[in-house]
């Protein structure tokens, strides 16, 4: 098609859209470009405003690497990552689903633990805390030899794939259920803490007067043959980011009671003798497929740390 004027442009990339043989890529694409044109319409893009954005999305790319992604970070952080996990589970977001963001730090190849066994691997300070996980159908029934993948970040808010100075696979281990559906383990309570700032995302956020931290929370996934692969983050109800979470991924069905104990409480590890924490939670799954997406990091970090930058909301 020549071009006449503006509107030209959107009739010709969606005519040429028709020559797909994929349905699905067709209808995607097409409504993609049909809102992406629409948005340029109503905000008046201008030409230099056009080509900062494009850098943006270069960044996001660049800043990409086996142990870190910019491009989940920034979805995250605009609410897509909780809107699409929100469409797509709880019978098509009809009612509350236990499922939740990925998350930037799963790794697919973590150790396989016995049930009751510590994920920690490395000198980490912290509380002890003691969970019990519980893998449900959607009649109730429990869901026996589920592998279940459960990764947290360090009293110092870091993963183990972002600091050299943790063990290989520190906080992560793979669980099976048992008859009852039920996991176990024991680890140290997480803290909350902020994601990176140093890329695209931290200008995001810096610019709307955001904070950049998450609450405290547990990972799990949860995966068995004729059910569809669920990830739960299962959040700290004492943590006080719960309501401006920076990920915009906490939800009522997991906040979860974090409970202390004293040292009068007898822990479930004698070893233990100060004060302790306790955490159960029930996950409901759905039919569907068990297949696993493409982890967002590969391996861990060779190099220094990352700086923790905290924002302060306006």
């Amino acid at each position: 098609m020549i071009i006449e004027n503006q509107e030209d442009v959107t009739k010709a990339v969606l005519a040429e859209l028709d020559g797909s043989t994929d349905e699905r890529f067709k209808e995607i694409m097409s409504i993609a470009v049909k809102h992406l044109h629409a948005f340029v319409r109503e905000a008046k893009l201008t030409e230099p405003e056009y080509h900062k954005a494009c850098g943006i999305i270069a960044k996001l790319g660049q800043l990409t690497t086996p142990s870190h992604n910019e491009v989940v970070l920034s979805g995250g952080s605009l609410g897509v990552s909780a809107l699409v996990c929100l469409l797509n589970n709880g019978d098509k977001g009809q009612h509350q689903t236990t499922a939740n963001l990925m998350g930037p730090f799963w790794r697919s190849d973590q150790p396989i633990a016995e049930n009751g066994s510590s994920l920690v691997r490395s000198d980490t300070p912290g509380l002890p805390i003691f969970v019990d996980a519980y893998i449900k159908d959607q009649q109730g029934k429990p869901v026996a030899d589920a592998r279940v993948d459960v990764w947290h970040c360090s009293t110092e808010g870091y993963y183990e794939n972002q600091d050299p100075s943790q063990a290989e696979m520190n906080l992560r281990a793979s669980f099976k259920t048992d008859a009852e559906g039920h996991i176990w383990f024991r680890s140290v309570k997480p803290v909350g803490y902020p994601i990176p700032v140093s890329g695209p995302v931290g200008d995001l956020l810096k610019m709307q007067g955001r904070h950049n931290m998450r609450p405290a929370h547990i990972h799990f996934m949860i995966n068995k043959e004729d059910y569809k692969t669920q990830f739960s983050q299962v959040y700290s109800n004492d943590d006080p980011h719960l309501e401006t979470d920076v990920q915009f991924g906490v939800t009522k069905a997991l906040i979860a009671q974090y409970v202390l104990h004293d040292q009068n409480d007898k822990a479930p590890d004698s070893s233990v003798q100060g004060p302790w924490y306790s955490m159960e939670h029930h996950f409901v799954i759905e039919p569907g497929s068990n297949a696993l997406p493409v982890p967002p990091i590969k391996s861990k970090s060779d190099t220094a740390r990352p700086e923790l930058i905290v924002l302060k909301r306006r």
